[in-house]
């Protein structure tokens, strides 16, 4: 997995390579901020968990006593062979999570989904969990404080963009605490932050793909009104909207909520039509900002 995400260095631990730069890999040094993580959790018996990215293992050491089914999403090949010989049974994936079929996770009801996932991946990589993953529990991951603002943040606010409207029409995100550069080594140059993802009942599962198209449209020039952005497609059904929902048209794209922007989904011209068999499965929009 990118990353080898949620990994604390322990004193037993053998000799590994340096961490690699080409997949983000910084590995936590806090044994308190790993039991910390897997606490906001909430465990209870039996439930499955999938961790993404165990790196060198530490997470994957607190896991490893779960009753439950315990599996893990692993890239770094040197990474992957280790988890393995140390943790016998783990059940571990040899697969990129930009790449892993999360569709597949719905033969596992009440997974639980946990990691420290990159910096350089966390954003599209949660974008396509959230809206292909299902009858999951919780997720919860440490990413760079300033994602996990976008991730948490509501409209009108000036961290609110593409990636926060999207995760806000499949899940209640949360910010649940912040994480100092010290406790990771090698030490980034930035604050991280633990977020913890419930799944909304009402997911946005049918408008997913009108809805990714809009949001890049929209987000890619956040600083337009709304009436001049959607200006070609404007239609009387869009304007008996704004009135219903009291939304002036030069309104810009930050002040409206996921659930606003998913309804207009639905009625905007030319927004996600039929699917080109030739584009790939993912909605992911390229604007995450």
């Amino acid at each position: 997995m990118n990353g080898s995400a949620g990994s604390c260095i322990v004193t037993s631990m053998p000799d590994f390579a340096s961490p690699k730069r080409s997949l983000g890999q910084n590995f936590l040094a806090d044994p308190n901020i790993c039991r910390r993580i897997v606490a906001t959790l909430g465990l209870e018996p039996g439930d499955p968990v999938l961790e993404i990215g165990p790196g060198r293992g530490a997470l994957t050491r607190i896991l490893n006593e779960h009753s439950g089914l315990v599996m893990a999403l692993e890239k770094d090949s040197d990474l992957v062979r280790h988890v393995r010989q140390t943790f016998p049974r783990v059940g571990v994936i040899h697969a990129d999570g930009l790449e892993f079929c999360w569709e597949g996770t719905a033969a596992m009801p009440g997974l639980c989904l946990v990691g420290n996932l990159p910096y350089n991946v966390a954003s599209p990589m949660i974008w396509e969990m959230v809206s292909r993953c299902r009858n999951w529990k919780t997720m919860v991951f440490m990413v760079q404080k300033e994602v996990a603002q976008r991730l948490t943040a509501r409209e009108g606010g000036r961290a609110y963009g593409a990636i926060s409207a999207w995760v806000g029409n499949f899940v209640r995100p949360e910010f649940v605490f912040t994480v100092p550069p010290q406790v990771f080594r090698p030490q980034p140059k930035v604050h991280s932050a633990v977020v913890r993802l419930s799944p909304r009942p009402d997911a946005a599962w049918a408008e997913a793909r009108r809805l990714s198209v809009l949001l890049k449209t929209l987000f890619s020039r956040r600083r337009k009104q709304l009436g001049t952005i959607l200006k070609s497609g404007w239609s009387a059904q869009m304007e008996e909207w704004c009135a219903l929902n009291k939304v002036d048209r030069r309104v810009r794209p930050e002040d409206l909520g996921p659930d606003q922007l998913r309804a207009l989904a639905c009625i905007a011209v030319d927004v996600g039509g039929p699917r080109d068999p030739n584009l790939p499965e993912s909605s992911r929009c390229d604007c995450l900002a």
